[in-house]
């Protein structure tokens, strides 16, 4: 061909598209195939074919097979165009090479390949993925005969194949459902017979209602449980609403439960009454249908029975409880009754032989018998939560750094005590004397189980108790104070952890300890608000926290305790004084009468009221909790008051019922002393009192 001739071809190609244009224009001489200009005739009319086709084609040329294509070919190359014109086909189809070599090694042979698919991965678009293609390669042939390259033609399935595939896979799961559909209809089928049979025969009742536009609620189904519960007949029920089926107050009541499960939108739980059974229901809301009445399934169960049994239990361990009880209060009180009997006997005896010089030793042991039997009492009534408790803002880090030497000295040598006071310790408002004593008791327990002796720990701290700590400590959420006594003694089995603070229960021999110790601290903690929690491992020691909540004042309010003084003196002041016990008025009067008052004494409520609703001057009333007459001493104050109303009363009990007291609080110019009290205390209570 002359220069004319490939220049006229050039033209061509540029005219013949994208890539005739990119062909025409292309660097040929730095491949194998060299300049155009030396390009065989075959090529330059395969290139011409190639260019103005419809149809995707391509040309590998040369020894390199130096890859030419057209416009169609180019969503075939995706991204590898236009970088692979005139790259050897190995480097443009690297990663399916090893597919497409031996077709290629044929084509070069002089034998023509074509295939109707062929499955490759090509890195077309950044990653490999899957193509299908419908192909021809075809062995183009120089004017000697010898085979110059490879002419193709394809068309890409991928699109057709892999639909084809997904309508396969689709039938064949129409085909892993129709196999298996009658054994599902059949298991369904027997899975609803099942229910049916559970609902027909359970002896738990089973009712289905919806709810009607008037706002009443109708049976749709129910279960014969539900029947002979309610003494119906079927026909009686279905169909029927609350109200047709109830007396208007069950009716009621029932449609108050169902109403407020609807209103949640989860199952709500209730119990009521059905003729003299106990109900115990569940009620369940059943997700709504588009344009259908809101429906609720209810569940319930006759628990009469079980809640017999439950309180022949609860009878059972009570009694235990009590017997338990009983057995301890008899054994401590018996012995203490005997010191102060025995001690009182041999009072009478001497001073009846005229022998009285030496009654004061009988004297103070009837006397420390009594104050440990007042102890006693003090005790059971901290564990009952009974107990009348003095509370006040009480710096804790102050109030131990107070006992420190006194827990040194009762620890002894062999063991080590280390005060860990908290920086900024919030109050607590608590009965100091209470605090104080529980702490001894569980410094002398640490000590008990250190007996070759050991390291103790005092220590307190702030404690915000998030609602997960909270609920693990039986406490509302909030701020605390933590006073934790801890031992690295001989620890506690799990099974003495459980008992710790029931009444008379000790891991010490007899005559060693009452088991009252940690059943006091517990019932003063529980009373004052906190908690109190063991952890102890065996072998490795004890830690016993108590949890206090704290008190919003300022510390600026905590004052000093400045203990008991002297008994002060009246001035002529009246105190009325009501009590039962003779012995008592006699005592209180006599007491008092020494301290320059004067005395009215009543036996119960009507007596008193007669002289409150007298003319008789008076400064003050005090009166035991307890009375018989048919008047407790909270009436009788509240009687006063009417007469009354800047009248100053002074409750003394034994037991500090709070509910007479009013839960706990008093009005105004009312106080509260718990017997059995010292004297002087009295008298001293007395004076603040009037004085205001």
């Amino acid at each position: 061909m002359t220069s004319q001739d490939f220049s006229d071809a050039r033209q061509q190609w540029a005219a013949a598209g994208l890539l005739g244009a990119r062909i025409a224009a292309h660097n040929w001489s730095a491949t194998s195939l060299g300049p155009i200009e030396s390009w065989s005739a075959v090529l330059k009319t395969l290139v011409a074919l190639m260019l103005n086709s419809r149809q995707p084609m391509f040309i590998a040329w040369g020894p390199d097979q130096n890859w030419l294509y057209n416009d169609a070919f180019i969503p075939i190359a995706g991204h590898k165009h236009p970088d692979c014109l005139g790259l050897p086909a190995g480097d443009v189809w690297a990663e399916a090479w090893v597919d497409l070599e031996p077709l290629f090694a044929q084509v070069r042979a002089g034998r023509p390949v074509h295939m109707n698919d062929i499955s490759l991965e090509l890195d077309r678009h950044g990653k490999l993925e899957e193509a299908h293609f419908a192909f021809s390669y075809t062995p183009a042939r120089e004017a000697d005969g010898s085979v110059g390259g490879l002419f193709g033609a394809c068309i890409e399935t991928t699109d057709q194949v892999v639909a084809n595939r997904n309508l396969t896979a689709e039938q064949q799961r129409f085909a892993q459902l129709n196999e298996t559909l009658e054994r599902r209809v059949a298991e369904r089928t027997a899975e609803l017979q099942n229910i049916q049979t559970f609902y027909t025969h359970s002896s738990e009742c089973h009712a289905t209602l919806s709810l009607r536009d008037d706002g009443t609620f109708e049976y749709d189904e129910l279960n014969p449980a539900t029947l002979r519960l309610y003494k119906m007949s079927r026909d009686e029920v279905i169909g029927r609403t609350l109200d047709e089926v109830f007396e208007p107050y069950a009716a009621a009541e029932l449609r108050g439960h169902l109403t407020e499960a609807l209103r949640r939108g989860e199952p709500y739980r209730y119990s009521r009454t059905q003729g003299d059974a106990t109900v115990e229901a569940v009620v369940t809301p059943i997700p709504a249908e588009p344009g259908k009445r809101r429906r609720v399934a209810v569940t319930a169960r006759d628990i009469t029975e079980r809640q017999s049994l439950e309180e022949q239990l609860r009878q059972a361990q009570k009694m235990e409880a009590v017997g338990q009880l009983t057995g301890g209060l008899a054994h401590d009180f018996n012995n203490l009754l005997q010191g102060i009997t025995g001690a009182l006997d041999r009072v009478q005896h001497r001073v009846a032989t005229g022998r009285t010089s030496d009654i004061d030793r009988f004297l103070k042991a009837a006397m420390e018998s009594a104050n440990r039997a007042a102890a006693l009492t003090h005790r059971l009534l901290a564990f009952s939560r009974r107990q009348t408790l003095d509370p006040k803002p009480t710096d804790v880090n102050r109030l131990i750094g107070g006992m420190e030497d006194l827990i040194s000295r009762t620890m002894g040598p062999a063991v080590n005590v280390n005060v860990v006071g908290a920086a900024g310790l919030w109050p607590v408002r608590v009965d100091s004397s209470q605090l104080e004593s529980s702490l001894l008791n569980l410094c002398i327990n640490a000590r008990d189980a250190m007996p070759e002796g050991g390291k103790l720990v005092v220590e307190t701290a702030n404690k915000w108790m998030d609602a997960r700590a909270a609920r693990e400590r039986d406490l509302l959420p909030g701020q605390y104070v933590s006073l934790c006594v801890t031992d690295n003694g001989s620890g506690m089995e799990p099974n003495v952890i459980e008992h710790a603070f029931d009444p008379f229960f000790t891991t010490k021999p007899m005559g060693q300890g009452t088991g009252l110790g940690l059943s006091m601290i517990y019932g003063f903690v529980r009373q004052s608000g906190g908690q109190v929690r063991v952890y102890s491992e065996v072998g490795k020691g004890t830690t016993l926290c108590l949890y206090f909540p704290r008190y919003a004042g300022s510390v600026e309010e905590i004052g000093e305790d400045t203990g008991a003084e002297k008994v002060e003196a009246g001035s002529g002041e009246v105190v009325l004084v009501v009590d039962d016990e003779a012995t008592v008025r006699m005592l209180v009067a006599e007491v008092l009468g020494d301290a320059g008052y004067k005395i009215l004494e009543a036996p119960d409520g009507p007596a008193a009221l007669k002289i409150l609703q007298s003319d008789r001057k008076l400064d003050l009333l005090i009166t035991d909790v307890g009375l018989p007459g048919g008047m407790n001493g909270r009436q009788v104050a509240d009687a006063a008051r009417v007469q009354r109303k800047d009248l100053k009363i002074l409750f003394i009990t034994g037991f500090a019922e709070n509910a007479v007291v009013g839960n706990g609080y008093l009005d105004a110019g009312m106080e509260i002393l718990a017997k059995p009290f010292a004297m002087s205390t009295l008298a001293n209570r007395v004076r603040e009192m009037i004085d205001g």
